[in-house]
């Protein structure tokens, strides 16, 4: 399954609560803060939620 690597460019400080809790529930808890997980349809609507404070690399297969 291929994977991706999702990394936190920015604070959800003055944004909607929602948008924390998308970054809370990626792994997410601080800028610079990456994780990795497989490339699935619920994982990339919560990275579309948030694509102003991520970015994400391809890793491929794994």
């Amino acid at each position: 399954m291929a994977k991706i690597r999702v990394t936190q460019t920015g604070s959800p400080v003055s944004l909607p609560k929602d948008q924390g809790r998308t970054l809370k529930a990626l792994g997410l808890h601080r800028v610079r803060d990456t994780v990795d997980h497989n490339d699935v349809p619920s994982i990339r609507g919560m990275v579309r939620k948030v694509r102003h404070l991520v970015t994400v690399e391809e890793l491929g297969e794994q």
